[in-house]
C-alpha cells in the first residue's frame, strides 16, 4: 500500500501545534505533498519576512508542492520573496517565465517502498497570453489541464503510478480526471473543500482537505495504483 498524506490552502495557518499533530500523521505515511496557498501572504502582498511555513515543511520532510495563487506574484522578486526559505521539490507544469522556461520543474518520480510514483502539477493561471495585464508580468500561465496532460503522456513509462497535484479547485480537477486517463489520483486545492474522494465518470479519486489547518488527509493507494481508502483527520484548533 501507498500512504499519502496530505494538506492544502494552510493560509498562514500551519501552528507549531498542528505541525506536531502532522508529524504524527506523517510517521505513518510514504508520502506527504501539499497542494498550494501555504503562506499567509496574499497574492499581491510582499512579505515582511521568510513565512514559517517553510521551517514547518522542512521538519515534516515534506515531498513535494504544487504552488497556490498565493506564492504567485507578477514579479519575479516578490516570488523570490515569498519562497524564501522553501527547501522542498516545487512542481508546475504550466509557469513559465519570459524566456519560455518553467520556473519549476513539471514533475517528480519518489519511491514509495518498491513503487515509483509520478507526481505532476499545476495551478490555476493568474496571467494568460490574452490578459491586458500579461505586458505587465515577468511569467506567463498556460492551461492546467492540457498542461498535465502533455506532462504525463510524455513521462508516464517513468513510474509505477501517477498522481496529479493540482491548485485548480475541485471543477477543474473533475475535468482533469475526465481528459488525462490514466492518473492514479488527483490531490487539490484552491477550491477549500473537504472530499473524503469524487466518484467520478471515470473512477479516479479526487481528494482535498478543507482550508486553514483545520483538515489533513491520508489517501490510500494499493501498489497498482487502485484506490484503497481515503480519511480527512481533524487537526488541532488555533488562529
Amino acid at each position: 500500500m501507498i500512504r499519502i498524506l496530505h494538506t492544502n490552502d494552510f493560509h498562514g495557518k500551519l501552528t507549531a501545534e498542528r505541525k506536531a499533530r502532522l508529524q504524527e500523521l506523517r510517521a505513518t505515511c510514504d508520502l506527504y505533498v501539499d497542494t498550494g496557498d501555504a503562506i499567509r501572504a496574499g497574492n499581491l502582498a510582499i512579505p515582511l519576512g521568510r513565512d514559517p511555513v517553510w521551517g514547518h515543511f522542512a521538519d515534516l520532510n515534506l515531498t513535494a508542492s504544487v504552488p497556490g495563487n498565493r506564492e504567485s506574484h507578477v514579479l519575479s522578486s516578490i516570488v523570490a520573496k515569498k519562497l524564501d526559505g522553501a527547501s522542498h521539490p516545487i512542481l508546475c507544469a504550466n509557469w513559465w517565465d519570459t524566456q519560455g522556461k518553467l520556473v519549476f520543474k513539471s514533475h517528480l518520480v519518489v519511491s514509495a517502498g518498491e513503487v515509483k510514483v509520478g507526481l505532476v502539477a499545476a495551478m490555476v493561471p493568474m496571467v494568460t497570453e490574452k490578459m491586458k495585464t500579461r505586458p505587465l508580468s515577468q511569467y506567463l500561465w498556460t492551461e492546467p489541464i492540457q498542461s498535465i496532460q502533455e506532462v504525463f503522456q510524455n513521462h508516464k513509462r517513468d513510474a509505477d503510478v501517477w498522481i496529479a497535484l493540482t491548485h485548480i479547485g475541485t471543477r477543474k480537477d473533475q475535468l482533469l480526471a475526465e481528459k488525462v486517463q490514466g492518473l492514479s489520483a488527483i490531490i487539490g486545492g484552491h477550491s477549500h473543500d473537504k472530499l473524503l474522494w469524487d466518484s467520478n465518470q471515470v473512477g479516479v479519486p479526487i481528494v482535498q482537505a478543507g482550508s486553514h489547518g483545520r483538515f489533513a488527509g491520508i489517501l490510500t493507494l494499493t501498489d497498482q495504483g487502485n484506490f484503497h481508502a481515503h480519511e480527512i483527520i481533524d487537526l488541532p484548533s488555533g488562529r
